[in-house]
């Protein structure tokens, strides 16, 4: 198996960062203690307050957005000021992030006293606690999600994302522009950023500076939007199948059947691989693209090397048997 790139693991974020990439998607404004904006979320997970309101702190999840729906809001405004300033200041003291209220409810007055005292972001949503709590997970865990930079092409062929590797100047990018001409889409060129969400996706985009760019040598960079239309872009695509370009020489090993399977790692995931030598003549993005389909097959259950291999079996023996 072949070892993964070094990752980036991103265990905290700031609450200004968190409030800048998710304002208008979670309907979001700052109400007070706006001078906490650089407290740190900890956890991608949300928190309820319920059972803190009640002054039970035990297993307190402090370092989670604490969101107040209409049953906090509900508890909380039925008690008298003093208390709601006493319950407040202790989940204060925990040192929260951040407090959420959803609805588009109004805060009580302890809320904003006790969020510009100890310097803690307090910010409303227009969204329901339901939809916002499953909104919001979702991009925390983008967020917190592992991240690590490969060098490589990716692209999403036939619905199979296929992350090209090599060396530089192997052929990668021309491979590419011949496969996004047969009608296919680019991802990214020479630079992959990738993330493991939920532990289980690997998905890869490319930075924003060069989204939809390539560089073609001899000709210089390239717009693929452009010239092959907006189609042949994605921003984002999940990887299948890593393929690995290598310089063809006599005498190399080459896989001949396909019953050996091989493997990438990328953030501790293996992915499907195969490795392609390049030399002269060899139709490179058509190889690619049976490579794809090869995947592809597979995945649903038909994988012609094996059965090709019992074929042989069974003639072999059938032969012997005759004889």
């Amino acid at each position: 198996m072949i070892p993964e790139a070094k990752a980036i693991v991103i265990d905290k974020i700031s609450v200004k960062e968190f409030l800048e990439k998710t304002h208008e998607k979670l309907n979001l404004e700052l109400i007070a203690g706006q001078e906490g904006l650089n407290r740190m979320i900890g956890e991608k997970s949300l928190n309820r307050p319920a059972l803190a309101l009640t002054k039970y702190f035990k297993s307190f999840a402090n370092k989670r957005v604490q969101v107040f729906g209409a049953g906090e809001m509900s508890y909380l405004n039925d008690q008298d000021e003093s208390v709601q300033l006493d319950v407040l200041t202790e989940m204060a003291k925990r040192d929260i992030p951040c407090m959420v209220i959803s609805r588009n409810l109004t805060p009580c007055d302890a809320m904003i006293q006790v969020a510009d005292r100890f310097h803690i972001p307090l910010l409303r949503t227009t969204m329901k606690s339901k939809n916002f709590a499953t909104d919001a997970t979702v991009l925390l865990d983008e967020f917190f999600a592992p991240q690590v930079m490969v060098h490589g092409t990716l692209l999403d062929i036939k619905g199979i994302g296929v992350l090209i590797r090599g060396d530089s100047g192997v052929g990668k990018s021309e491979c590419a522009l011949a496969l996004i001409e047969k009608g296919y889409s680019l991802v990214a060129d020479d630079t992959t950023y990738i993330s493991l969400l939920r532990d289980q996706e690997l998905i890869g985009t490319s930075s924003v500076l060069n989204r939809g760019y390539m560089e073609c040598r001899g000709i210089g960079i390239i717009n693929i939007a452009d010239l092959f239309g907006i189609r042949a872009v994605r921003t984002k695509k999940e990887i299948d199948l890593v393929i690995t370009f290598v310089i063809w020489e006599q005498g190399m090993d080459e896989e001949r059947t396909g019953l050996e399977e091989s493997f990438y790692e990328i953030l501790r995931k293996p992915i499907p691989h195969m490795e392609i030598p390049v030399r002269p003549g060899r139709d490179m993005a058509r190889l690619v693209e049976v490579a794809a389909m090869v995947y592809a097959l597979k995945a649903i259950g038909h994988d012609s090397a094996k059965e090709f291999n019992e074929r042989l079996i069974q003639y072999m023996s059938r032969s012997t048997h005759e004889s």
